[in-house]
């Protein structure tokens, strides 16, 4: 389905107040997802002394061992919501998220956390492909890279939430406490989902669409059908790819504070609460208003504006990283922590205005199953990895030059938002020759 036919605008039975509450209840799910995602990062340094575990552990606890279940249930969930309620699945999947990130304070051992952190995401697994379906249901095409960016900026905010929690909790009353503190809240958020969310019409916002069925079709047809597409396929390795960046980059970066810039946990949490999460959360809806802007000028410039800002983060982030002064690696870090997840919300909004109405759902899925059965698991496991290898001769250092290597996969992703722009020129002119010969 091409832009332009989308672009016919909302059905009239979606209401501009059922589409804001719809979008803040799924960003607040979204926040607590990251949150407890990303809580393990900024315990990894007590959590490593008390069961005295290697980096490539810790790698793996914060990768691996959530994301292959985060991932791989994905899709028979997302084809679950693409034919049932998702209101009920998302509510439901966030209350077990939340839950077992509060038990994970009650782990003994190295093998209780993994099996807490499984259970994490097997709860996650659920929720973003119906959240995003359910976004694309309410606002049209031109408008849907904001609206998935305000979705994803509640990452962002997520972060922001985790990071204070994880690195003050922490600090006064331990790592186990800081579990509690940000698994609770997602229990009630779950019944407020309940409550006060709607399920929207599949393909309301378009009026062409309006009158979609849920998709019949086995999953292995759904994914022969995203794979046939050149958009899709390029979408899907670019995200991929900018993914096993970011998560390599956000799993070990309190690690990196604490460790090369001598940070307590209290001021890591701060640092990367403010630094990260308000100047990351504001990068994201640019990047979601930028690539809105641009698509609308020419369907291929959103992305390759995407393209440019990976190419400049790299030079950006080893100097960063390489500094023994807090004060200018936080200076050179800002601008690529501002442009690291403009790629974010709109690849998301990509996958559902070109993936088909009726399985938008899966799409999503299918997108976060390689987002995170590669991104997650070995962006982490990466880093972590080259830091063992070098740390007998760099010693604190090992951690800077790991990240800065995980930062040129970079150039890769970059390269196929490339290809994705000009297969979504082409599909363009394509669909417009056609309607010309009609």
């Amino acid at each position: 389905m091409s832009i332009a036919t989308q672009n016919q605008g909302p059905h009239p039975d979606v209401r501009p107040g059922d589409r804001r509450t719809a979008l803040g209840l799924l960003m607040a799910a979204y926040m607590l997802s990251v949150t407890d995602r990303m809580i393990l990062s900024v315990l990894f340094d007590p959590i490593k002394a008390e069961f005295s575990l290697t980096n490539t552990q810790l790698g793996l606890l914060g990768g691996l061992t959530f994301s292959l279940f985060y991932a791989t249930l994905g899709v028979p969930l997302a084809k679950y919501a693409d034919r049932n309620d998702r209101r009920r699945l998302i509510a439901a999947c966030l209350i077990l998220f939340s839950a077992m990130t509060a038990m994970s304070g009650l782990a003994s051992g190295f093998l209780m956390l993994i099996i807490f952190r499984i259970l994490v995401g097997v709860g996650e697994a659920g929720v973003n492909p119906a959240s995003q379906s359910m976004i694309a249901d309410y606002y049209p095409s031109h408008q849907r890279s904001l609206a998935m960016s305000v979705l994803t900026a509640g990452g962002n905010l997520g972060m922001i939430f985790g990071f204070l929690a994880g690195g003050l909790v922490s600090q006064a009353y331990g790592w186990r406490a800081a579990f509690f503190v940000v698994g609770i809240p997602g229990v009630l958020l779950g019944l407020a989902l309940l409550l006060f969310l709607k399920e929207p019409r599949r393909g309301g916002a378009e009026a062409l669409a309006s009158d979609a069925k849920p998709s019949r079709a086995n999953i292995g047809d759904s994914v022969r059908t995203m794979f046939a597409s050149p958009v899709l396929r390029q979408l899907l390795a670019a995200s991929t790819l900018s993914g096993m960046v970011t998560y390599g980059i956000l799993q070990w970066l309190p690690a990196y504070f604490g460790r090369v810039h001598d940070l307590e946990q209290g001021r890591v949490g701060v640092v990367m609460a403010v630094f990260i999460g308000v100047i990351g959360a504001v990068g994201t809806l640019a990047g979601g208003r930028l690539t809105d802007v641009l698509t609308k000028r020419r369907v291929d410039l959103g992305v390759r504006m995407i393209a440019l800002t990976q190419i400049v983060m790299i030079p950006l982030f080893a100097v960063g990283y390489m500094s023994g002064s807090l004060a200018v690696s936080l200076a050179f870090l800002a601008l690529p922590f501002f442009m690291l997840s403009f790629f974010l919300g709109p690849s998301l909004a990509l996958i559902q205005t070109y993936a088909p109405v009726e399985m938008r759902s899966l799409a999503a899925a299918i997108k976060m199953l390689c987002l995170n059965l590669v991104g997650l698991s070995l962006g982490p496991l990466i880093v972590g990895v080259i830091t063992d290898l070098l740390e007998p001769s760099q010693g604190t250092k090992a951690l800077a030059i790991a990240l800065s290597c995980i930062a040129l996969f970079s150039v890769w992703s970059a390269i196929h938002f490339l290809l994705a722009g000009r297969a979504m020129l082409k599909q363009e002119r394509q669909a417009g020759t056609a309607a010309q010969r009609a």
